[in-house]
């Protein structure tokens, strides 16, 4: 444990140490082994710390059979000794997230008897997993309460190493996933969590706590929140938008929630006038195409129509004229669609046309005797498959 300052000084930003192997693993990676390391390699749900040595950046720190390997951006000259920075800020960001978590988790135990089973540290929220099927908002609001009240009482946050004897007189929040070189984080009277992360010193440095939700995952409740710097990056965030969306609407913030409801209420009005407006459209339309026309076969191609308008359309015509087949295609970038159909008093099997139809464009399709549709690759134009379907109907 004597080569990882991290244990004795999570607050160290820099350090010395002799470089004791430089090397490549598996994958090709290249890494150092230090002879003492400030660096926190990622472990107990807490992500590896960044920063340099010798001035090359360090991108990751795994710690494999015993020996913490820093994967470095570029090799380091073979000197005696080696100068480690770490990215602080990173560091001191990760110390408030996994101690806000001990904290939250404790809180939910404490006030629900809540237990948590896994814990994710991401780049921007946190995640705890809950061995409950539901919460509801007044249990989250109240658990909140209690873990900004623990982080504002400023209470001490101490880490010991402990035998199994010494163990005993502790009573842990989860059972530990070791037997040897055990270290516990300690907040007195509060929460006592077997723990390898890197915390500080108070619960006053985690500085806030705010959930941001909660989903069901299968039997578990996953919860969201963040902690120090993140509450102060989520809440500028939120109210970028709200600006944003303030001035969209011409509307206060206490009034927005009411703005964007009448907007939702016009817009399905809106929706619904303009397909009452497409219907009437289709109506003319199907009127314009069998208008005077004495054929039996009447076909057209379209541009840029979806199948379901060609099948609206389809519809209103064998409606209008049941003694009459429709072939109707659409130019779609590089895709054709169509829809067959025919009248009661009309010949044909526009399944088995259809089926004539896909195979000359690589489509997929289906339907029945009367009315049928699918869709392809334009391998042909539209108006050259329309004569070719015509072709097969004259025949």
């Amino acid at each position: 444990m004597e080569q990882k300052l991290y244990y004795q000084d999570a607050y160290l930003k820099n350090f010395t140490a002799e470089l004791i192997k430089q090397g490549n693993d598996e994958s090709g990676r290249l890494y150092a082994v230090l002879s003492q390391t400030a660096f926190y390699p990622t472990g107990g749900g807490q992500p590896f710390d960044t920063g340099t040595l010798n001035g090359v950046e360090v991108l990751d720190v795994e710690e494999v059979e015993g020996e913490i390997r820093h994967y470095l951006a570029g090799p380091l000259s073979e000197c005696a000794e080696v100068e480690g920075l770490i990215d602080w800020e990173r560091r001191f960001d990760h110390m408030q997230q996994h101690s806000g978590q001990h904290i939250l988790s404790a809180a939910f135990e404490e006030l629900y008897q809540y237990k948590t089973v896994s814990f994710h540290l991401g780049k921007e929220t946190l995640t705890i997993d809950l061995a409950i099927e539901n919460l509801s908002s007044e249990e989250a609001f109240a658990v909140e309460k209690l873990a900004n009240k623990v982080i504002l009482e400023n209470r001490p946050i101490v880490t010991k190493w402990v035998n199994k004897e010494e163990l005993k007189q502790y009573q842990l929040r989860k059972e530990l996933s070791v037997s040897e070189n055990i270290r516990l984080v300690i907040i007195p009277d509060f929460d006592n969590n077997g723990c390898g992360g890197t915390h500080p010193s108070s619960t006053g440095q985690v500085a806030s706590l705010k959930i941001l939700g909660w989903e069901r995952q299968k039997k578990k409740v996953r919860v969201e929140f963040v902690c120090g710097t993140r509450v102060l990056q989520q809440l500028e965030k939120k109210h970028t938008i709200l600006q944003q969306l303030t001035s969209l609407l011409n509307a206060p913030e206490q009034e927005m929630a009411g703005s964007v409801q009448r907007m939702l209420e016009n817009r399905k009005e809106l929706e619904k006038a303009v397909e009452e407006s497409k219907e009437r459209l289709l109506t003319y339309e199907a009127s314009e195409l069998i208008g005077g026309n004495s054929q039996d076969l009447i076909s057209r191609v379209f541009q840029n129509r979806n199948v379901q308008e060609l099948q609206k359309l389809a519809r209103l015509l064998v409606s209008k004229a049941d003694n009459k087949t429709f072939l109707l295609i659409a130019e779609n970038q590089d895709k054709l669609q169509f829809v067959f159909a025919r009248g009661m008093l009309a010949e044909g099997n526009m399944k088995e046309l259809a089926g004539k139809a896909l195979a000359m464009i690589n489509g997929k399709g289906g339907g029945n005797d009367l009315f049928a549709q699918g869709g392809g690759d334009k391998l042909i134009p539209g108006e050259q498959l329309r004569k070719q379907i015509e072709e097969i109907i004259l025949a």
